[in-house]
């Protein structure tokens, strides 16, 4: 793969990858055909994983401990084919394995008796219709449906209809024939053709003689949706239904691909202002070019983020209003020309808007034709489309057509550099220009937004501006306090699957190709390769055992009297012979990981020594070492703890490092099998809200305070994210004498976040982020303190609160305090989790966190302490 998969995508990708080995069995053994579907949000990368499972499926993967399927033949299937080519080129895009003659779209004339395995084949529904070259000659019944394939009469120039090819296809025993449905963008959309389902029917189904698709992978934005497009081929009874694999919209929304701040700009008075909020969108396209450029430039990069703004017509467009835009458009940016202004109407020709002339461009063209900074779309432009660099959307649109706006907002969400800016909410955000909106309906435009961020990619976790404003660092802040939170822990969270020793290989190629420290792989395949040896004395009388069972291989005979009928069952042993080793070695290569298994092999063999059976020999002994649980075991130890070592040792110099190549680094530091101590860094610039939304529906302008990290130029951080309880702490912590700064903690994970790890009720890993970090001046020395209002009501509420306390455990005494707060009958109590009975009292309780505010492990909140 070109790209490292977030967490979450390689959970998926080895969730998906077991459920198509177990489907793969259950066909080859017992004949049964089954079904599984992965399902994902907008923006969460279903074709990079997707092209993650199908590389595994074609050459293995050590990642995820996958053999290759030789006969894997792969058709992707959708009801667009210009979808489908947009997807041949992502998956082009992601993994550098696939050539152009491996992803095969399926056209006419198509002369194949049946189709290879290695190759994705792409089919869309106009390719299976009674009108299709690729399918006439076929007698076809009143609904459409092909009732049989007769012979002889096969398509013109072809040998073979599509539906035998494909029959053919699985009746070879020696192939596998996996279906993708391709839902989540387009594929069943039952507006496209009144045959789809009935075409679907017969695909999955088969029919006459038509053999039914044995396995059934289907990519969905919901589960709902594959299974109503399954119920609709009638497929959701004829064939087992495998354990659906979804994505956490949360983890999406973390993982930094989609963008975390929506700002909504509108008219505060009634009237025709739709020129000045354009003008107003034109800055906003030419602030954001500006910013990317001195991003590009202080990264290094060898290429610029060029943002795009979508001016959205409504269905019947106003041609002389959008010529009114363009023209203001292009006289703050007089850069742009005719060739910097395309349309995706669904008419593709030349648009007259006033002296505009506007040629069409295809939607999945938009996002790599960077000459192109203006669009004109009407509705979401296409299904399935996105374009990351779609950073500024000025909607015609009424008020009554919130839908139509959110549909896409949801299309312009994802981060065009497929990673968050760090510490950098501007170049993080997308902005919506709402020139038909007024304050009377401000407040329910923000309701409504907010209510459909679920349904947005990465769902909830963003913050919806209607006054945004940037925040820069706050110039009042002293330097003491810069360095305090430089000091402050936090926590990384673990992968699943995570390998320590390829973690630490891959941390030793990062180092070495960053050159903070050249020569690292080879120092870890002769520190690893010492180990072995030490570990091989230490365990030798194990070692000989594993070496004895490696070199064996077992098996049975099962014999017959014909007079009798009865069976007689002997077991034989064989010395292994190369290829029996080398699957041994396979083994010792997921275990150590392929360059340190290879390497201990060469140290073991010597690099003069030609003698085949020394060779032989030392590939035995590495696959012994490996299946020696205790050798295993100190292995994974020894190479975390080198790791870390080089962690710490090298921490400035990685911060020293772009941000791309950061982010490397987290990555690595993240693949850690438990919870590791993260860096954070500083916050560049913030987008916070100076309006609130009252009880009448109404603007009104944000109460603020000072002391933020961030601030504006009056020094001044708008409170309008807090609810009561939060509210009630930050002015009591001001109060006080010895604080000296505070910090609104993200709630999401990113660095300049402090997060604190912990496990959900179904084991895997979360991280949450304590509300507040404050500073006090203590003993002359400046000191964090965290100050979080817990809710108490909410199903994961405890394990939460015991979060906290496990942190304070590990990190308590880099803190002044650390609490949790909560409001109990009208009085404020905390929890403090730095107190060791507080913290036995909280671990070992099995009780609603409110229990634990009433006891006596709790106190009244005393802002004056």
């Amino acid at each position: 793969m070109k790209f490292t998969l977030k967490p979450y995508q390689a959970e998926a990708v080895d969730d998906v990858l077991g459920a198509l080995e177990k489907a793969r069995s259950v066909y080859r053994q017992e004949g049964v055909n089954s079904s599984v579907a992965l399902s994902a949000t907008t923006g969460a990368g279903k074709t990079v994983m997707a092209a993650a499972v199908i590389e595994s499926l074609f050459w293995g993967s050590d990642k995820f401990g996958t053999d290759s399927d030789p006969g894997a033949v792969v058709i992707w299937f959708s009801d667009d084919p210009s979808l489908n080519e947009q997807t041949k080129d992502r998956l082009r895009e992601a993994s550098e394995k696939f050539t152009y003659d491996q992803l095969v779209t399926i056209k006419p004339p198509f002369a194949r008796a049946k189709l290879s395995p290695g190759k994705v084949y792409f089919l869309n529904t106009q390719r299976l219709s009674k009108t299709s070259l690729l399918t006439r000659g076929a007698t076809v019944d009143d609904e459409g449906a092909f009732e049989e394939m007769a012979a002889g009469s096969s398509p013109d120039l072809q040998g073979w209809t599509i539906w035998e090819t494909i029959g053919n296809t699985i009746d070879d025993p020696g192939l596998t024939v996996y279906l993708i449905l391709d839902e989540a963008h387009r594929g069943f959309n039952t507006r496209t053709s009144s045959e789809k389902p009935t075409l679907v029917r017969q695909l999955i189904n088969g029919d006459d003689g038509q053999p039914a698709i044995p396995i059934v992978w289907g990519i969905s934005a919901t589960i709902e949706r594959f299974n109503d497009a399954m119920r609709a081929a009638h497929a959701d009874q004829s064939r087992r239904a495998l354990p659906s694999v979804q994505v956490d919209p949360l983890r999406v929304q973390e993982s930094g691909l989609v963008k975390d701040v929506i700002n909504l700009d509108i008219p505060n008075e009634a009237g025709n202002f739709d020129t000045v909020l354009v003008r107003r969108a034109a800055t906003k396209l030419q602030d954001s070019s500006a910013r990317w450029e001195r991003y590009a430039k202080a990264e290094k990069a060898n290429s610029v983020v060029r943002p795009l703004l979508v001016l959205q017509a409504p269905n019947t467009p106003d041609t002389d209003q959008i010529g009114f835009a363009l023209d203001e458009i292009a006289r703050v940016m007089p850069t742009i020309t005719g060739d910097s202004v395309r349309h995706v109407f669904g008419d593709h020709t030349t648009q007259k808007f006033g002296s505009w002339e506007v040629d069409w461009i295809e939607p999945q063209r938009v996002q790599e034709s960077t000459n192109v900074r203006v669009l004109v779309a009407k509705d979401a432009v296409s299904t399935g489309w996105d374009c990351p660099r779609a950073e500024v959307l000025v909607s015609f649109r009424p008020a009554t057509d919130q839908t139509h706006i959110t549909q896409l907002l949801g299309r312009m969400v994802r981060n065009p550099l497929a990673r968050r800016v760090p510490g950098d909410e501007r170049l993080n955000s997308v902005d919506c220009i709402l020139p038909f909106f007024d304050r009377t309906t401000a407040g329910n435009v923000a309701k409504f937004l907010s209510g459909a961020i679920g349904e947005l990619p990465g769902g909830g976790g963003k913050k919806v501006l209607l006054d945004g404003r940037e925040l820069q660092q706050n110039p009042s802040i002293a330097p003491a306090v810069w360095e305090a939170w430089d000091r402050v822990p936090t926590e990384t969270m673990p992968q699943r699957g995570s390998r320590p020793v390829k973690r630490l290989v891959a941390l030793a190629q990062a180092l070495s190709s960053d050159s903070v420290r050249p020569g690292s792989l080879s120092e870890v395949e002769r520190t690893m390769a010492a180990v072995l040896d030490s570990l091989a004395i230490r365990h030798a009388g194990e070692l000989e055992e594993a070496i004895a069972e490696i070199w064996t291989v077992r098996g049975m005979t099962i014999s017959g009297r014909r007079k009798t009928g009865k069976l007689t069952y002997a077991e034989f042993v064989e010395r292994a012979d190369d290829r029996a080793i080398r699957v041994g070695f396979d083994d010792a290569k997921k275990a150590f990981g392929a360059d340190v298994a290879q390497a201990y092999v060469n140290h073991l063999a010597g690099e003069d020594d030609g003698d085949d059976d020394g060779l032989r020999e030392a590939y035995v002994r590495v696959s012994a070492l490996a299946i020696v649980k205790q050798i295993r075991e100190k292995v994974d130890r020894e190479a975390d703890e080198l790791a870390a070592k080089w962690f710490a040792e090298h921490r400035v110099a990685i911060k020293e490092l772009s941000d791309e190549r950061q982010q490397a680094f987290e990555e690595i530091r993240a693949e850690a099998t438990e919870p590791q101590r993260g860096e954070l860094r500083r916050p560049r610039t913030r987008m916070e809200d100076f309006a609130v939304v009252d009880e009448d529906g109404q603007l009104a302008v944000a109460p603020v305070a000072n002391r933020h990290l961030m601030s504006d130029k009056d020094g001044d951080f708008p409170l309008s994210s807090l609810n009561d309880w939060e509210f009630d702490v930050v002015q009591a912590e001001l109060a006080r004498s010895s604080c000296k700064a505070w910090y609104r903690n993200p709630a999401r994970a990113a660095v300049d976040s402090v997060g604190v790890t912990y496990r959900d009720a179904t084991g895997n890993w979360r991280s949450m982020h304590p509300d507040f970090v404050f500073f006090n001046e203590v003993g002359g020395q400046i000191r964090a303190s965290i100050v979080d209002p817990h809710g108490h009501h909410l199903e994961d509420s405890l394990m939460k609160l015991q979060a906290l306390t496990r942190f304070a455990k590990e990190f308590g005494s880099e803190f002044h305090r650390i609490e949790a707060v909560a409001k109990i009958n009208g009085t404020m109590r905390i929890l403090d989790v730095q107190d060791e009975r507080v913290r036995a009292g909280i671990l070992a309780s099995d009780q609603s966190p409110l229990e634990l505010y009433a006891s006596n492990l709790a106190a009244d909140y005393d802002s004056a302490r």
